[in-house]
Order: structure tokens, then C-alpha cells, then sequence
């Protein structure tokens, strides 16, 4: 896990100042993604930077990294993980190559020497990685098939910027920090766009791509997607065949020269990957790490809402027994969650005001509680969009209404600009381009030749969740985990679990009439009864009365600066009567929009963008 950046002049010598004090400049942004190294990397028409978080082969995996051929130099920058990396350093090394190093880096540098930008076919990982080829005078960027390492660039008149994360491009003299409608636009519609980045000349490489750039200019090609294919496999075969898979996925995650541990939320997702773990490290006399986060007085207040049953602390103890992890709780109260200074330490992480609130801000302290003892994390993340586990996969209004599910579901959804003042939320028209991106996303999905109606709609529900919604989620927690310098790893989104789940049918992913029925069934030999047999419950919020009565003081200081930038866009009004409600009964609706305002307005004092509603 690391931070990359760069740029492309095709015009320019990148050898002389000052590019190296630019690249210098740009790498900088990302020290807390990659806090043990720095490294820069300068030819005539192209200069590379990486901050490097040491997992494998601590002294050997510096970058850049490059090679020397005889047609020219090639120089790689590297995030992520190659988790297949020991077979494919053994078949290159029967292939003639011959390395210098233990880390997956290089594997993927000669690997490029041999396959070209076919490298990626080969890969199993979570990665985004820039190649320049002085052979060809070209750049490669590539990104991993689910997204969950981000990758960003920015054409420019003679070339291109590139980088982790927008911040990176921002900090070159060429970069402008213009935001328009039409980014504005998806910040308020939760869609997530394909290659949206909020920044309006900012675009984020899609997942499953390469991008080739060279003095012709920029083109794209797509080397992985969603496919339909028939499934054979009966009940039986169906839950080994999964539970070969993840045993598989998470021996090969837990490999690391660092300290690591499993998040742990006491719910069939995350319990599994512990019980896996456990197993995995068990054999190997090691005992299994877990955290978790939670808030004073959750347990004993706690009060059932429309998505959660049961608060999460029981199932995490029955959990922690079973498995005897060394277990720590992350305890968390309203005046740590509503911190200024932690939000704006979110906000710049994220580069974007999301407007989570406490789910945000309690993520963040977990993962900076957890980097004091471990640097690599498993996470139960994406299980939902896998194996269809949200609610709204279950509600027949959801399933069969003309939006996303996960919009259609939730009460108010239509109302997410009610912040804004009246003229922008007309000038946004949010409707309109849910509706249009709906409709887009829709057109993606292919269908098998004989699907009943039942099934075509299921499969386009789970395309879906594969393709936007665990996009979002995946960038979430990648900007919140590396921004404290912890590696978070996602087994639930190989890609060859994604593709074999994908590829099932509804009726057998719900084979026992309850959600994630194969997950459930495939892990049950390492789980409590009691987390068997939970229902679904999301990543936890808090109920305290405080937290809205905290952010309500925030805000009322905010109406106090009548002439704040915040103003352009946010409903005075309406926030001014949302500080006055009873904090004790305040609906989730209000409490997120003042945590959307107070977003707003701490990210238009840390990055100053140019607002243009055109």
C-alpha cells in the first residue's frame, strides 16, 4: 500500500527544475499513505513519485522501481497488493527473468518487461500502478478489476498528472481546483458516476482498465468487466466451491512482514474472515488480532431502527471466545465523533465533503487506533454487494423500483439536497440525473438467453451494487485506512469469488429464505450460532442524543459568519431551523444534513475551489 503520482510533458525536459521540486511537491500530499519511504523518479518526458507504506520485503521494495533494457528504461510506481505474486515470480523466472528483490513490485515490473500492459490479465491483487516506457515513449496506468485501490489523472495541453488521490494532481501549478454543476451534482446523488472525481478536470481511472498516454493523447481500454455466464454447480457444490475460495483468498491476504489483524463487527461478514484467520494463523502457532469500534453506552441504550435489530457488542464477544483473538474494543464518545480537528482530518482524506457524519469520523479513529499495534487489516467489505445482503435486496418495493435500491429504500431519499438553497438545488436537478444514471448503469448489464424476469431483475440489482455502490464504500475505507498509514485488505472482492457468486442465482443465494445464504453456509464451521443465525446489520452509527446536540452548536456557529462561503450553496434557513430541533428526537434525515453542512464548510475553508454553477 502506497501513495503514486506523477506527470507526462511531452513537451517539456522533466530532467531539470523545476519538475523535481513539483514532483517533490505532489508526492508530499500523500506522506500519510506511505510514511516509511519517499522516492522520485525523473526522465526527459516523464517524472514519477511514491510514498511507499512497508508490508513486504521491507528493505528490498523502494520505488520507483525500473529496469534497463537495451531498447530504453521502463519505471514503475506501484500501490497495492499482488497477492498471487509467489506463483507469477516463479513462471517469470522459468521465463528467463531474474530478481533483485522479495517484493510483489518487481514481480509486476517484469512482468510488464514480458506480457506488456496484459500484466494486468495476470494479476490478482488490489493495485493501481503507472508504468512509463521509455521503449515506446509512453505511460500505462492500470487499476485493479473492483476498485479498491484509487487512481485519478488529468489531461493537460502537452501530456498528463496523475495520482492516488486528486490531492496529488491538485498540487501542480497546472492543476485547478474548479468545481461545477455536474460535480456538485453527483456529490448530492450517491450514484458514483463513472469517473467522477468531484473536480471538474479531474477523472478517475475506472476499474478493470488501462489507460494508455503518449504524444497522440489519451485512450482507454476496458481488460475486466461483470459477465454473464451460466452456472452449473448445484447447492452442494456450489457452498464448497465458495468456501475453497475464501479459505484460499484469506491464506493468501494474510501474507505480510508486518503486524495484522481482522476488523471485527460481530456480523456474518466480518466474523467469517476472523474465523478464516483464525484458522489460517492457528496453524501456524499465531493468534488471530481483532478491533473493534463502538460508542459509550451503545449496548445498554441501544434502540432498533430500520436497519439495525441488535446493537453489535453480544456477537463480537461470542466471536472473540470462539476464536480466542486477542481483542481490543475502540471506544468512542459524541465529543471525539463531532471533533473539528477530526473532521477535517476525514475531509482531506477524502478530498470531498461525503457528508457521513459519525460513520466517517468513527472509521477513521478505528483505523488510527489499530495502526498503533497492526499494519495490515482484514475487512469484511463488499460481502453485501457479493452475496446480496443489504435489506433492500429483500424488499420488493426496492427491488422493483425504477432507481438504485439503495436510494429507493431509504425514506427521504429524494431529498438529499434539501440543504441547498432553492436556485441550486434547482440548477443540480438531482432527479434528473439519478434517473439518467440509472438508466446508463442499467444498459451495462448483460443477461443469459432463458433468465426468468425474477432472475434478470435480481442480476441487475447485484450488477448494480458490483459496479457504483461498492465503489463508494471501497474508496471510503481506503482513504480513511491509508490516512493513517494501515493497509486494509478486502478478501470479499477477489475477483474470482466475485465472478463465481456473481454468476449464481438468486434463488440459490437465498437457498434457506435468509441473505448470504452461500456465505453463511460456506463459513459456518467457523462461526457462533448466534452470529449464524443474525440478520444483517450495517456498519454501526451512534444513537447518543449528544452527537446531534454537538453538531447542532457546530452549526449554530456557522449562522453566526452570515457572509460564509458555505452560503452560496447551503439553505440558511433551513439550517437554521434544524439547530433548533429537540436533539432526543431529531430524524437521521436532519442530523446527516448538518453533517453535510458542516462538510461543506470546513472542505471550502481547507481546499478554497472555485465554485462555477453553470
Amino acid at each position: 500500500m502506497c501513495g503514486i503520482t506523477g506527470w507526462v510533458s511531452f513537451d517539456s525536459d522533466l530532467r531539470r527544475e523545476p519538475a523535481k521540486a513539483v514532483t517533490e511537491a505532489m508526492t508530499a500530499t500523500m506522506a500519510c499513505r506511505g510514511p516509511d519511504d519517499s522516492g522520485l523518479w525523473l526522465g526527459r518526458h516523464a517524472a514519477l513519485g511514491h510514498r511507499r507504506l512497508a508490508i513486504i520485503d521491507l528493505p528490498g521494495g523502494r520505488q520507483p522501481m525500473s529496469l534497463r533494457t537495451p531498447e530504453g528504461e521502463i519505471a514503475l510506481v506501484y500501490s497495492g497488493e499482488t497477492y498471487n505474486f509467489t506463483e507469477l515470480r516463479a513462471r517469470l523466472e522459468r521465463l528467463g527473468h531474474s530478481f533483485q528483490t522479495d517484493s510483489d513490485t518487481e514481480v509486476v515490473l517484469h512482468g510488464y518487461l514480458e506480457w506488456g500492459e496484459s500484466v494486468a490479465d495476470h494479476l490478482n491483487g488490489m493495485y493501481a500502478f503507472a508504468i512509463w516506457d521509455d521503449r515506446e515513449d509512453k505511460l500505462v496506468m492500470i487499476r485493479d478489476r473492483m476498485g479498491i485501490k484509487p487512481f485519478y489523472y488529468a489531461r493537460t495541453r502537452d501530456g498528463v498528472l496523475f495520482g492516488s488521490e486528486p490531492k496529488a494532481i491538485l498540487a501542480h501549478p497546472a492543476a485547478s481546483k474548479v468545481v461545477d454543476t455536474a460535480g456538485l451534482r453527483e456529490l448530492m446523488a450517491m450514484t458514483k458516476q463513472p469517473g467522477w472525481s468531484l473536480w471538474r478536470d479531474i477523472t478517475e481511472v475506472e476499474p478493470g482498465t488501462i489507460v494508455r498516454v503518449d504524444a497522440g493523447g489519451v485512450s482507454t481500454r476496458t481488460y475486466w468487466k461483470l459477465t454473464a455466464v451460466p452456472h452449473t454447480d448445484d447447492r452442494e457444490t456450489s457452498v464448497a466451491r465458495v468456501r475453497e475460495l475464501l479459505t484460499d483468498i484469506v491464506r493468501r491476504q494474510l501474507v505480510a512482514d508486518v503486524p495484522r489483524c481482522v476488523l471485527l463487527s460481530g456480523g456474518l461478514d466480518s466474523s467469517a474472515i476472523t474465523g478464516l484467520a483464525a484458522a489460517r494463523l492457528g496453524e501456524q502457532g499465531e493468534q488471530v488480532r481483532t478491533f473493534s469500534v463502538d460508542f459509550f453506552g451503545q449496548e445498554e441504550n441501544f434502540r432498533p431502527d430500520e436497519m439495525r435489530d441488535t446493537p453489535d457488542s453480544p456477537f463480537i464477544r461470542d466471536v472473540a471466545g470462539l476464536v480466542r483473538s486477542a481483542h481490543r474494543d475502540v471506544m468512542l464518545d459524541p465529543q471525539a465523533l463531532t471533533d473539528p480537528a477530526v473532521r477535517r482530518a476525514v475531509i482531506t482524506a477524502r478530498d470531498i465533503p461525503a457528508g457521513l457524519g459519525d460513520m466517517d469520523a468513527s472509521l477513521y479513529l478505528l483505523f488510527k487506533a489499530i495502526r498503533q499495534e497492526s499494519t495490515v487489516a482484514l475487512s469484511g467489505e463488499s460481502a453485501d454487494e457479493v452475496f446480496g445482503g443489504y435489506r433492500w435486496f429483500h424488499d420488493g418495493t426496492a427491488q422493483s423500483a425504477d432507481t438504485f435500491p439503495w436510494l429507493a429504500f431509504r425514506t427521504g431519499h429524494t431529498e438529499r439536497g434539501t440543504i441547498l438553497r432553492p436556485e441550486v438545488r434547482a440548477r443540480l436537478d438531482i432527479g434528473a440525473h439519478t434517473a439518467d444514471e440509472y438508466r446508463t448503469a442499467l444498459s451495462q448489464v448483460e443477461h443469459l438467453d432463458g433468465e426468468s424476469d425474477s432472475e434478470r431483475r435480481m442480476r441487475a440489482v447485484c450488477h448494480l451494487h458490483l459496479t457504483r455502490f461498492v465503489r463508494m464504500l471501497l474508496d471510503r475505507k481506503d482513504r480513511m485506512s491509508m490516512a493513517v498509514g494501515l493497509e486494509v485488505r478486502v478478501p470479499f472482492c477477489d475477483h474470482r469469488l466475485v465472478e463465481y457468486v456473481y454468476n449464481t442465482p438468486w434463488s440459490l443465494k437465498t437457498f434457506d429464505g435468509r441473505e448470504k445464504s452461500l456465505l453463511r453456509h460456506a463459513t459456518a464451521h467457523v462461526l457462533p450460532q448466534s452470529v449464524v443465525d443474525r440478520v444483517k446489520s450495517p456498519y454501526p452509527s451512534t444513537q447518543d442524543p449528544g452527537y446531534a446536540a454537538a453538531l447542532q452548536q457546530q452549526a449554530k456557529e456557522i449562522l453566526a459568519e452570515p457572509g460564509n462561503p458555505v452560503f452560496d450553496l447551503v439553505d440558511r434557513d433551513w439550517l437554521a431551523g434544524a439547530v433548533e430541533y429537540d436533539p432526543a428526537t431529531m430524524t437521521g434525515l436532519t442530523r446527516n444534513g448538518i453533517d453535510r453542512v458542516l462538510d461543506l464548510y470546513h472542505w471550502l475553508d481547507l481546499y478554497r475551489p472555485e465554485i462555477r454553477l453553470d
